[in-house]
This record gives C-alpha cells, sequence and structure tokens, in this order.
C-alpha cells in the first residue's frame, strides 16, 4: 500500500485522539491533557479549525516527564489534504538530567502545509545555578521530509519535492562577557540518502550585545552560511531572508496567504535571518516574481544595530506588569554581506545597507527564558550600496516578520 500525506495524517490523528482520551481517564492517576481551540488561515486550506494539545504530569509546567503538544486541524476548503497534524513528545532522561540541565529524546511528526516532516531527537542542557540566560544546549537527530504540495508554497521555485533524509546536529551558547550577553549558534545538516542528491549545509552565527550608558545599546551579528552544490533550493541562502526551509517554522510564512499574497510579492516583508541584508528585501522578491531564483550557496553578513533612547518605550516601562513584557526599541541599523567565494552560486558584490528602524515586542518568556510572543518591526533602509536602478539615497521600507536580536 502506497504511504500518502493524507493516509499518515488519518492515522496521526487517530494516535493523538487516543492518547487524548488516556490522557483524560489518567488524570487522576497524575496525569492531564489540557485541549485549546485553535483557528488559523491560508490561502489553500482557507479557515483552518481544531485544536491543540498538552500533555504534562500536573503541577510540572512544561518541564516534567511525558510532555505532549500536539494539534489537529481541518481545512474548511476542503484541499487535497484537509486534514493536518502536528505532534511532539518529549521524554527526560533522569540520569543525564538536573535542574534546568534537561536531557531528553524527542519524536516529532508532522503533516501540514504541504510538508510530511518526521524525526527523532537528543537533546541536552547544561547550565549552572538559576540564571537561565547562561547555558549550553547540544541536540542532534534524524529527519525525514518531503514537500508534497507545492500550492501552500509563496514561491515554488524555492522548493522541490524529493524526500530528504537529514542528519542534524546543533550548539546552542548563551553567557556573558566583558562587553555584556553574547549568544553562538551552529547548525549542520546533511543529507545522507533518499531521492535528492547527498549535500551538506551548515550556519553559524554569533550575536554579542553591549550597554554604552544613557539608554545606547551596541547589537552586533556575524553570520555565516555554506552549502555544497548539490544542495537542494530550500537549503540555499537568500541575500535579504532566511532559507525557505525554515519559514515553516513561522506561522505567519509558514504558508501562503496569511500575510495576504500581494503584501507578500511587494517585498515589503521580510523574513529575518540568514545574511539579513534588509534592504535588498524588494530586489529579490522581485527576482523571485520574475521566475529566477537568487538564492546563493554561501554567504557572509555583519549586521549592526545600535538602540537609542525613545520616549515612548520609557513611558511604557512605568507600567506596571506591561512594561516588563513591552518594550519599543529605536534603533540605527547596517548590514554589510557577500558570498564567501568557497562554491557555485555566489553573490561577487558586497553589498550594504543602512537607516533606522523601531520593533515593538510582547514577549512572555518560557521557564527557560527563551523569547515568546510577538515581534513586529518597521525598518527604513535610506541607503543601498547597490541599488539597481534606484538612488542610492531614499525612503524605503521594510516590515520585518521575527528579528536576529531577540534580547
Amino acid at each position: 500500500m502506497k504511504i500518502t500525506p493524507f493516509r499518515t495524517t488519518v492515522v496521526a490523528t487517530f494516535l493523538i485522539l487516543f492518547f487524548a482520551t488516556s490522557g483524560w481517564s489518567q488524570d487522576s492517576r497524575g496525569y492531564e491533557l489540557l485541549p485549546y481551540p485553535d483557528v488559523w488561515y491560508n490561502d489553500v486550506d482557507g479557515i483552518r479549525v481544531g485544536a491543540r494539545l498538552i500533555g504534562q504530569v500536573p503541577g510540572t509546567f512544561g518541564d516534567g516527564p511525558h510532555r505532549l503538544n500536539a494539534g489537529v486541524w481541518l481545512g474548511t476548503w476542503w484541499p487535497e489534504n484537509p486534514v493536518s497534524y502536528n505532534f511532539v513528545f518529549t521524554e527526560p532522561i533522569p540520569s543525564i538530567s538536573g535542574f534546568n540541565s534537561e536531557g531528553n529524546v524527542q519524536l516529532l511528526s508532522s503533516v501540514r502545509t504541504g510538508l510530511s516532516r518526521h524525526s527523532i531527537r537528543f537533546n541536552k542542557r547544561w547550565q549552572p545555578g538559576f540564571n537561565e540566560y547562561h547555558y549550553f544546549e547540544i541536540s542532534a537527530g534524524l529527519t525525514t521530509q518531503k514537500r508534497f504540495d507545492l500550492a501552500y508554497t509563496q514561491y515554488p521555485n524555492t522548493w522541490q519535492q524529493d524526500w530528504l533524509w537529514l542528519g542534524n546536529l546543533q550548539f546552542r551558547l548563551q553567557n556573558e562577557n566583558g562587553l555584556g550577553r553574547y549568544r553562538f549558534h551552529s547548525d549542520l545538516s546533511v543529507n545522507m540518502f533518499g531521492d535528492a542528491p547527498s549535500f551538506t549545509q551548515s550556519e553559524t552565527q554569533f550575536v554579542q550585545r553591549a550597554l554604552l550608558g544613557k539608554g545606547f545599546v551596541l547589537r552586533g551579528r556575524l553570520f555565516a552560511g555554506i552549502a555544497s552544490n548539490q544542495a537542494v533550493p530550500e537549503f540555499l541562502f537568500g541575500r535579504s531572508f532566511r532559507s525557505t526551509g525554515q519559514w515553516v517554522q513561522n506561522s505567519l510564512v509558514r504558508a501562503k496567504g496569511t500575510i495576504p499574497t500581494t503584501w507578500m510579492d511587494s517585498g515589503i516583508f521580510q523574513v529575518a535571518g540568514g545574511a539579513n541584508l534588509r534592504g535588498y528585501s524588494e530586489q529579490d522578491i522581485s527576482a523571485l516574481e520574475r521566475g529566477q531564483r537568487p538564492l546563493l550557496t554561501s554567504v557572509g553578513s555583519v549586521n549592526i544595530e545600535i538602540d537609542y533612547p525613545n520616549p515612548v518605550d520609557h513611558a511604557i516601562k512605568k507600567i506596571p506588569t506591561v512594561g516588563k513584557l513591552m518594550q519599543l526599541r529605536s534603533y540605527l541599523f547596517n548590514d554589510t554581506g557577500t558570498s564567501l567565494g568557497l562554491t557555485g552560486q555566489e553573490e561577487s558584490r558586497v553589498l550594504s545597507d543602512a537607516g533606522l528602524g523601531f520593533m515593538l515586542s510582547l514577549n512572555i518568556p518560557d521557564y527557560l527564558g527563551n523569547p515568546r510572543g510577538l515581534m513586529l518591526r518597521y525598518d527604513i533602509p535610506l541607503w543601498l550600496s547597490h541599488p539597481e536602478g534606484d538612488q542610492h539615497f531614499s525612503y524605503r521600507s521594510v516590515v520585518g516578520v521575527g528579528a536576529i536580536f531577540t534580547f
């Protein structure tokens, strides 16, 4: 029998419902399962209705054993695969776990927005003491995935439809040095076998924050990404946006239509990440609209933002409770990047942009200090080094989806 995304979804849905039923019946014996309604929209499913299920041992608040985070949805426009799901089960390993220094195994399975993705991961975190902002994390896993429906994608030419079998290794480090808090991330992915050619892809970034005094803050970021020449398009790098394979991590751009397609096609919206040359978003999206593929096999960049005080943020901080969760940053920025000169699809020029921006954030961190909430940016790249037919200095608008500086 051929295994289709629809059959996989149906089986997984029954498993989730069985787990839910078992969870309710076992609540008195130390497990609870909490349902929440969930509604979303995209241009293929229409209004997608369903429920999320959070399973946990009572009183553990997300860091106990047998953790479940699942969801099942129905597309009300009845597309070819109307039922979708997402399933994450986390089981801590007591022998290598301590206070906020957990080791665990995760099972992840998802069939939604035209992407079938399934993985198993091992995760370990080391945190000294009670400071959740000082930690080291390592994660290793195996993932298989396939884009089975291009109708959900905003730009189909940035995806292919072969099965991938990916080995992945990730490092996360956050701590403080003489300047202030810093963060180091490194990811390595290897497609080992499957229908697509074997390839490797790696991303590394270092982010530093430094307090300058009197409300001024310097934030800097170094980024380098490299992929082999055989890498599939969703693992290649954009100049202004993160790899499209990572768009599925953000619910606003996971499928086309959540943000109206005409707005996305205008180039005003920029999905933060990668080289993050935000001023070149309109050029890159325009190329995608023409059927071109402005993707690179290697890229490096330096991103700088300098915060300066503003009276609105000062007023927000005076509001009880809200002032601790909400912030309006105002900053000057500069992005500079080019290719590394090591692979086949490269940017020969050094590209730069500069301007000013604002970011409104509503952040409710989880128990490990990871940011959760809304980050809405409005950037004004007043200067481009290579404006391609436009003036170097001009008023341009970019609305940012996500942010590269989150602390």
